[in-house]
């Protein structure tokens, strides 16, 4: 799948800390994804662990995010979530 542009869903970000993962919607090429960051790409980029505030870290970072996210739907269209994860990050 070619990468393409990737819009998220504000309204759809939760912190689902149980888990360990960041979930959204997102539009890719006019196809609706659901996509689970894990919470080591998050501390991958800021330095921190998400306690909290992974929604906040998410937007914080949202360009890396967002081209990590199209790099694992380029690995994984099929998955539901996607899970987006620190090896995603170029």
């Amino acid at each position: 799948m070619a990468q393409g542009q990737i819009e998220i869903d504000n309204n759809s970000i939760l912190d689902n800390i149980d888990a360990e993962l960041v979930e959204f919607t997102a539009e890719v090429d006019g196809d609706d994804y659901e996509f689970a960051v894990q919470y080591d790409l998050l501390e991958a980029l800021s330095g921190d662990r998400p306690d909290g505030d992974g929604v906040e870290m998410l937007n914080r970072f949202i360009d890396q995010v967002s081209d990590a996210a199209l790099s694992a739907l380029s690995r994984n269209s099929d998955a539901n979530p996607i899970v987006v994860s620190e090896a995603d990050l170029e």
